[in-house]
């Protein structure tokens, strides 16, 4: 019988839980478990398929394998013998090396362009909740799970879908997606090909799209998020957020922060229930709507087409038309919203 696969490790070979199937993404095509005492990194690598790491409370680590055609022949079902010969032309790793743990899958010839008889390598992983990990794939998206510590990873090819991670948090994507539901501390999160949702996120985030919406939803801390192609829209922030877009309209609810956004593809409509040390407004493309307390001590500087505000109280400084510029209840909160191409409206 040809050589399964070239190990690092000859054991994964001859391991009790190796498990052979041709089943895509029923039954892994092996398994190996791995003791969680001697493991605090993980380093995760695939040209050509997804990933999935979920930790929590466990004994033991496990890797599982996937493997499927890539349908660049219109066969989506392989035999086991065509797995294991097209396998030959990887090198596959799994392995403990130190006290990281290792599953990796790379072509040997990275120059060959045969993509008929290319696979779709996947892994999923189970791991302690505490760990550092170091991901990629060219061809997939990156699953992440209950994972706390400094996070690494990126895809080239796929979404980044995460949920209750936290610790120094980095993760890069040029064609997907990001969802995130539940997270802490610090995170950098950014993708050149598709909208972004945040929800129930604790701490300091970083957002970035070239290509698509953001969704924020239940944040506290210090919140960033830009896009270059499509609109915003926030409920429930608090803390402080700066957002902008290139190219939407910006959608604001149950703000109680700190905030700053500007758009210059549409308007901005905001509903403040509270207010931080500043609220900074800009549109070049819309008007500016705002619904928001006036009892606290501010200093206003508003400019648009038209400018209309409700009742200010203690008010000392200039009224126009459309410029309003002058301190309430004696000064203090910086508000300042510049309409170019729209009116500023306040309570009205």
């Amino acid at each position: 019988m040809k050589k399964l696969i070239h190990f690092v490790l000859v054991c994964v070979l001859s391991s009790t839980a190796a498990v052979f199937a041709q089943q895509e993404g029923e039954t892994p095509y092996f398994s190996k478990n791995f003791k969680v005492s001697e493991i605090d990194r993980l380093k995760v690598k695939t040209s050509g398929g997804a990933i999935s790491v979920k930790g929590g409370a466990t004994d033991e680590a496990r890797v599982e394998m996937y493997v499927r055609s890539n349908n660049w022949n219109g066969k989506s079902n392989l035999s086991k013998e065509e797995i294991e010969e097209r396998l030959e032309e990887y090198n596959i790793t799994v392995r403990r090396a130190g006290t990281e743990l290792q599953a990796i899958a790379e072509r040997k010839n990275k120059g060959w362009n045969d993509w008929k008889r290319s696979l779709s390598i996947s892994f999923k992983v189970y791991v302690p909740e505490k760990i550092t990990t170091d991901i990629s794939t060219s061809g997939g998206s990156i699953t992440l799970v209950q994972l706390k510590g400094k996070q690494d990873f990126q895809t080239s090819g796929g979404s980044l879908n995460l949920q209750d991670i936290g610790g120094q948090v980095r993760g890069r994507t040029s064609g997907g997606s990001i969802k995130l539901n539940g997270g802490s501390d610090n995170l950098d999160l950014q993708t050149s090909g598709g909208s972004i949702t945040a929800e129930n996120v604790r701490g300091s985030l970083q957002l970035s799209t070239s290509g698509g919406s953001i969704n924020l939803k239940n944040l506290s801390g210090n919140t960033k998020a830009t896009t270059s192609g499509g609109s915003i829209k926030a409920d429930g922030i608090e803390g402080e957020l700066r957002t902008s877009t290139s190219g939407g309209s910006i959608r604001l609810t149950a703000i109680n922060a700190s905030l700053e956004a500007s758009t210059s593809g549409g308007g901005i409509e905001a509903e403040m229930i509270g207010l931080g040390s500043y609220l900074k407004l800009a549109s070049s493309a819309g008007s500016i709507r705002v619904k928001m307390p006036m009892d606290k001590g501010m200093d206003l500087d508003l400019d648009g087409d038209r400018v209309q505000v409700g009742e200010l109280s203690k008010f000392d400084g200039t009224l126009e038309k459309d410029r309003v510029k002058g301190s309430v209840n004696g000064g203090g909160i910086t508000v300042r919203m510049d309409a170019s191409a729209g009116g500023v409206y306040i309570n009205r």
